[in-house]
């Protein structure tokens, strides 16, 4: 009988294979596809992919990438998390947030979520949400003592701790049961409202609050660093970081000024991060997230075990949408999934319909059972640190931490986060990487599936009660879908002043095997904006003439093959122009023949790459939809 060994050594019969050898099959494949100059290394870079903050995930990774020593989970840096093993096995905290200003319906809506597997609740207070005096009448029926409660309470963070407080002291909730956060956040106010008149006694009120309880509430925190205002302006993932980081620096120069302890001091700030449907950027930010605030704590004199960060995961408001919102539970999933792999203590789901308003119950339950599948069927709150030895997990936390620190040092450098919001450092680089990243989005390097990517123009629309507003003047909000939408609003109102949406008349010419692509290209393109396609197929010019004339379009897109371009195109641009269409357009690239189709009356190109917004903007225009 053969004894197998020990170890099973798959490979052991074939050469290594060099990452030389790897980029030489790369050239080849690349240089088939028409690309040139792509030798070596820079074959490996033609397949690399730019995800900001000046960092590129490459096609391949090898143990040559790897990262530096993540450490153990529960101990310094703790990159592959803030708890140790024994602890990690019950998951992570099902942290529901309800913003509903009346508190009966909040009331309601807290006790079937606490009954259906939510863990701890995340309330708004004062403007926007629940008032502040009617705590109590949302918390009735509540166990405080089970479950912990977070406030966002925004500039009455002083009135909702009292107020909360008395909530706990009226049920008898013994001082050492009373956990979650009083959710003081002066500097994330600052960035919200752009006012800085009274900030400055903020923070000292937030000191004093933090004073207060850190000795008669042990587990009850007083101060959220709360980074989602700059993710929801459109802040990169180190640019979150790095304004996190900054303003926990700043809390902990409060805190300590106040007398508590740099450990004390520490043990009252949680961090509120977004959590994106790109996964793997997701889960490097909250492990980098803990790397950089444990080198903070440990420079600041902390303990260790008082340097490991608190982490609330909340799924991102910039990617979800109005238009096809079904599609934002797939989003959501993924961006728990990766929130849970990353290492988050708390997540909160946001209902799929948060973009049109307040949720209705079906989409709180989606939200909470979205988290009930990863959790009870999934087991993902069972593993430690999933993403940990991934050599493009690990490589990526590393270079996106470095990222994050720099922008951190530069914050510092400027006087810190308060100094920097109020000269509009942060407001300005963030700006600058929202204008990069609506280019790609315009372009549809960044698709948005439903909206940007197989709209439907016939969907119904989702209706919800309308949420308080918030003030503003601060940090704007913006969705990635914001563009696009404005057009499909733009053909709603057209629809509603006219019985039909925006039309382009597609000229297709040759057989359906030769312009399909094509057309399918402009269709899906055009109802990105909202504006319906009609399709006039084959025959001569004056056949597509009649058909144009019968749709009752102003605007014409060709569709074909580049060489049927060549034979036809001009004698079917020209033609069509003649018979009053006031644009026409052609599916592809001009080539060569530029000159040739603006003779005959082409007036611009649709193709893979192209600014969508803006083609689809004049479209709009030359029919005459308002805007």
């Amino acid at each position: 009988m053969t004894v197998l060994p020990e170890g099973l050594p798959l490979a052991a019969e074939f050469p290594d294979a060099t990452r030389e050898q790897w980029q030489l099959l790369v050239e080849g494949v690349l240089r088939k596809s028409g690309a040139s100059n792509v030798e070596g290394v820079l074959a490996e870079d033609a397949l690399s992919t730019d995800i900001g903050d000046g960092l590129r995930a490459r096609p391949l990774y090898t143990a040559a990438d790897a990262a530096a020593d993540p450490g153990y989970p529960g101990f310094p840096p703790f990159v592959r998390g803030g708890r140790a093993a024994g602890s990690v096995l019950s998951g992570w905290d099902v942290r529901q947030c309800h913003a509903h200003p009346d508190p009966r319906h909040t009331n309601e809506a807290v006790l079937a979520d606490l009954e259906n597997g939510v863990t701890s609740l995340w309330l708004t207070v004062g403007e926007g949400g629940v008032p502040v005096d009617a705590l109590a009448e949302v918390l009735k029926g509540v166990y405080l003592d089970l479950a912990s409660v977070v406030l966002d309470p925004g500039a009455d963070f002083v009135a909702a701790a009292e107020r909360l407080l008395a909530v706990y002291a009226q049920c008898e909730v013994p001082a050492e049961a009373a956990c979650g956060n009083l959710g003081a956040d002066p500097l994330a106010l600052l960035a919200r409202t752009g006012s800085s008149e009274h900030t400055t006694r903020q923070l000292a009120d937030a000191a004093a609050l933090a004073a207060t309880a850190v000795r008669r509430h042990p587990n009850l925190r007083a101060l959220t660093v709360d980074a989602l205002g700059y993710h929801d302006a459109g802040a990169s993932a180190a640019q979150e970081l790095g304004c996190s980081l900054a303003t926990g620096v700043a809390y902990l120069r409060e805190l300590t000024a106040a007398g508590l302890s740099v450990d004390e001091a520490c043990g009252q700030l949680e961090f509120r991060y977004a959590a994106t449907a790109d996964q793997f950027l997701t889960i490097a930010k909250f492990r980098a997230a803990r790397r950089v605030w444990a080198r903070v704590a440990q420079v600041a004199g902390a303990a260790a075990d008082a340097s490991a960060q608190r982490q609330h995961a909340v799924t991102s408001r910039v990617m979800m949408t109005e238009r096809d919102p079904w599609v934002n539970m797939l989003r959501t999933t993924v961006a728990c999934l990766a929130a849970g792999v990353g290492g988050a203590e708390a997540v909160s789901v946001l209902p799929f319909d948060e973009a049109l308003g307040l949720p209705d119950a079906f989409a709180r339950r989606i939200a909470r059972n979205t988290q009930a599948v990863l959790l009870e069927e999934s087991h993902l709150g069972r593993v430690i640190d999933p993403a940990g030895g991934s050599w493009y997990v690990e490589r990526l936390t590393d270079e996106l931490a470095g990222a994050a620190w720099a922008w951190f040092q530069e914050i510092e450098r400027a006087g810190g986060q308060y100094a920097a919001l109020r000269s509009g450092l942060v407001g300005e680089r963030i700006a600058e990487t929202w204008a990069r990243r609506c280019e790609d989005i315009a372009h549809r390097r960044e698709p948005v599936t439903g909206v940007s990517e197989f709209p439907n123009l016939g969907e119904q629309p989702v209706v919800r009660e309308r949420a308080v507003a918030q003030g503003g003047g601060g940090l704007p909000r913006v969705r990635r879908s914001g563009a696009f939408e404005a057009l499909r609003t733009r053909s709603d109102e057209w629809l509603a002043a006219t019985g039909a949406r925006p039309l382009v008349f597609l000229a297709a010419i040759g057989p359906a095997a030769v312009h399909a692509g094509r057309s399918a290209f402009a269709a899906n393109l055009f109802q990105a904006g909202g504006i319906a396609t009609g399709l006039g197929e084959g025959g001569e010019p004056a056949a597509l003439v009649a058909a144009f004339a019968a749709s009752g379009a102003r605007v014409v897109c060709l569709c074909s093959s580049d060489g049927l371009y060549a034979e036809q195109g001009e004698a079917v641009a020209a033609a069509l122009k003649a018979a009053g269409a006031v644009r026409v357009l052609l599916a592809g690239k001009p080539g060569g023949q530029r000159e040739a189709y603006q003779r005959a009356g082409v007036d611009g190109y649709v193709f893979a790459g192209c600014d969508a917004v803006a083609a689809l903007t004049s479209v709009l225009d030359e029919i005459g939809a308002a805007r």
